[in-house]
């Protein structure tokens, strides 16, 4: 059901699946327990391995922006500003299958820059370990929140690119799904002008949409998507375009720790 949003109110973004029945709006972290468990040394993996890729990026979802366009799972969902971009996604792959064109009405209250506060919340759990982000409970007040185990090493790593952040984290910031404008750091990201969706802790996306993101979905018939990427490919949108370059290196990592 597509719960509509007055349209002042929102910003239409899109994202594309190749396969209708089986894809759901979910990271790539969240759909592999391995990989959910394992988020921390996932991350730090990476970075030590291919340590010059990370070197301009000044904050942690700056980090994750470049290891979700290098397949590394994260707790990132990728959406674009362009539905042709969406388009080809639902076409590119599982050619005997039917796609979609998914259309994510977001309302504006949610859309944050890289630099917003509550993003990097929400970013710096990737560098908890499993058992510190198990221990974060946030159905406490703010107050008894703040008093916790873990929320003192979180702070330390929000701190470490905002250190005038105040020591006081909003718990239910933690279990929100906020849309990220992040900044255009690569190629590959600006060609497929490209926003997320980062999830918090427990974060669901109702396949039906939410309060804040109304959803709509548009079918794309198996039998239509070859003449479709070869349309979408005289407007130079095609797999040599839309995937320049893919870090093998987190392919290895995701690969070692897949459940």
């Amino acid at each position: 059901m597509f719960k509509a949003t007055p349209a002042v109110d929102q910003v239409t973004c899109y994202r594309g699946h190749s396969d209708k029945r089986n894809y759901l709006l979910q990271p790539s972290l969240l759909r592999n327990e391995g990989w959910r468990q394992n988020e921390q040394t996932i991350f730090n993996e990476l970075i030590v391995a291919q340590p010059s890729e990370f070197m301009e990026d000044r904050s942690t979802i700056e980090k994750l922006v470049r290891m979700q366009h290098h397949s590394l799972p994260t707790r990132l969902l990728d959406i674009t500003s362009n539905p042709l971009m969406a388009l080809f996604f639902a076409c590119s792959g599982s050619p005997k299958v039917d796609g979609e064109v998914i259309f994510l009405k977001i309302k504006k209250a949610i859309i944050k820059f890289f630099d917003s506060d509550t993003v990097s919340c929400i970013a710096n759990l990737s560098k908890l370990s499993h058992v510190e982000r198990e221990a974060i409970n946030t159905t406490l007040d703010k107050d008894a929140f703040n008093n916790t185990a873990p929320v003192p090493r979180l702070l330390h790593f929000i701190k470490e690119e905002k250190p005038y952040f105040q020591d006081c984290i909003v718990p239910s910031d933690l279990r929100s799904i906020v849309c990220v404008r992040s900044k255009l750091s690569n190629q590959r990201i600006a060609f497929q002008s490209g926003s997320f969706l980062i999830f918090g802790l427990g974060a669901v996306l109702d396949e039906d949409g939410t309060v804040d993101i109304g959803i709509q979905r548009v079918a794309v018939s198996a039998r239509h998507k070859d003449k479709i990427m070869k349309e979408l490919s005289s407007l130079n949108i095609n797999e040599s375009t839309v995937y320049p370059l893919i870090d093998n290196s987190a392919k290895t990592i995701a690969t070692k720790y897949k459940a």
